[in-house]
This record gives C-alpha cells, structure tokens and sequence, in this order.
C-alpha cells in the first residue's frame, strides 16, 4: 500500500516514542497500533509491522540492560520459554479472525489498556520475597504471551507488574528481565506473522530504527531514574490515537450502534 511521506515521517516519530516508552515502562504499542491503523493500514499487518518494529526494539533495550547485568538468563529461561510458545499461539490464532472485527475489536483493547495504566497502583524499587515460584511465574508468563502474540500492547508492563508483585523483583530489575521475557514473546510473534505474510517490511524496518533509538533512551533513563513518570504521557498520547481511529465513520465498531 501507499503511504504518504508524511504518514511514514509520523509513525517513524512515533516509533521512537515508543521505544522510549517501552524501555521505561512497557506499553509502547499503545501507541504505535492505532498510529499504523490510522494510517490506513490494516489491523493484522498493522500488528505484525508493529511486532517487527518493537521486535527489534526490545532486543537492543535487553542488550543494554544485559550487559548492565541487570538480566537473569538462567532464573527467567523457563517462563521465557512459556512466554514464547504462549505468544507462538497467540499470532497464529489472530490471523485467523475476521479483519472488520479487529478493526472494531482494537479501539475497545486499546481503551482498556490506557485505563489499566491510568489505574494501576505504583510499582516496588526494592527487592522482596517471592510470592509464586518458578512453575506459577511460567503459567502467568505464557498466558501473557498469548495476548502478545494476539494484540501486543501493555505486555510490557503486564510483565514486569508480574515480576514485581509476584517475582518479588525491584522495579529496575523487572524492568530488565521483562525485557528478556518480552524479546522471546516478540520473536515468537513476528515468526507467526512472517510466516503468515503480514509483515509490511520496508516501514516495518524505518519504525523499527527509530525505536531502538528510542529504546536505547528510555533503557538508560530507566537505570537511572526507574520508569516513573512516563505512564501519564502514556496515557493521554495513546486515547489521542484512539479517538483519532474512531473518529473514522468507517470504523466497523459504529455498526454495532
């Protein structure tokens, strides 16, 4: 499809947005889904391009925190391993439903995910005790990579709000090892979407520059400042882009009126 020089220019600015966004916080795709579909791009190739782009994102933002040494390869390779076959069936199963009800589908996920980040309590910079082990930490992490494979954003924060809650991690140290947990999601998604020819390649790889700068920022503003502040940007950039996508009388959700 044709996109104006204008249109790319905007997603590639919003790409590097979000990349910062997703470092920080997770939830970059909040604003980088309704962007690519008020583009005009349709709702799977808007999630598989978006897959493409956060995919190579998240890999320099884990690279960074890595070498860091804010990662546990060892500790997480299980619940990364569940993640990656939960979002595996995740992709394969949203190229499966019907696009007019994605369409529709989308603005009400969207909607949810803001509030979600509106409301969500305020996350623990110090380290505590464990409340689930290995095996309950897997389960939660694979059913949350079904949902990154199937939609995709908020995983990043549904991660690390896990590791915190339940993992007992500080919020740097989740931060970095959502980071591992949400590369393998993204792998295994885009591999779905590659696989199913969904995958805009040209502005999937433009968005995808521009969010590894992005990420590399908001990486390090996250070492040094933890993720705070960066959820009421969130919030309002990402129900901006929502209005904008039902602000179209095409969008399929208004024939349900």
């Amino acid at each position: 499809m044709e996109l104006t020089v204008e249109a790319i220019s905007f997603l590639i600015a919003i790409a590097f947005l979000a990349g910062g966004v997703d470092a920080l916080a997770g939830g970059g795709g909040l604003l980088t889904i309704p962007a690519l579909m008020a583009a005009g791009i349709p709702p799977v190739s808007a999630l598989a391009t978006n897959k493409l782009q956060s995919t190579i994102g998240t890999a320099s933002a884990f690279l960074t925190f890595h070498r860091a040494g804010h990662v546990d390869l060892k500790a997480f390779a299980v619940p990364a391993l569940g993640a990656f076959l939960g979002s595996l069936a995740g992709g394969t199963a949203v190229q499966f439903i019907e696009p007019a009800f994605l369409a529709a589908f989308v603005p009400v996920l969207l909607i949810a995910m803001g509030l979600y980040f509106l409301f969500a309590p305020p996350m623990s910079e110090l380290d505590r005790h464990a409340r689930i082990g290995r095996r309950g930490l897997t389960l939660i992490t694979t059913g949350i990579g079904f949902y990154d494979g199937f939609f995709g954003p908020g995983t990043g924060s549904f991660m690390t709000t896990a590791l915190v809650a339940l993992g007992g991690l500080g919020l740097v140290r989740a931060i970095a090892n959502t980071k591992f947990l949400n590369l393998s999601t993204n792998i295994a998604g885009l591999a779905a979407m590659i696989a199913g020819g969904k995958v805009l390649w040209l502005l999937g790889a433009g968005m995808a520059a521009a969010n590894v700068a992005g990420n590399q920022v908001g990486a390090r503003l996250a070492m040094r400042f933890g993720g705070k502040g960066v959820r009421p940007l969130l919030v309002v950039m990402s129900f901006a882009l929502t209005i904008k996508l039902l602000s179209d009388p095409a969008n399929p959700l208004w024939s349900l009126f």
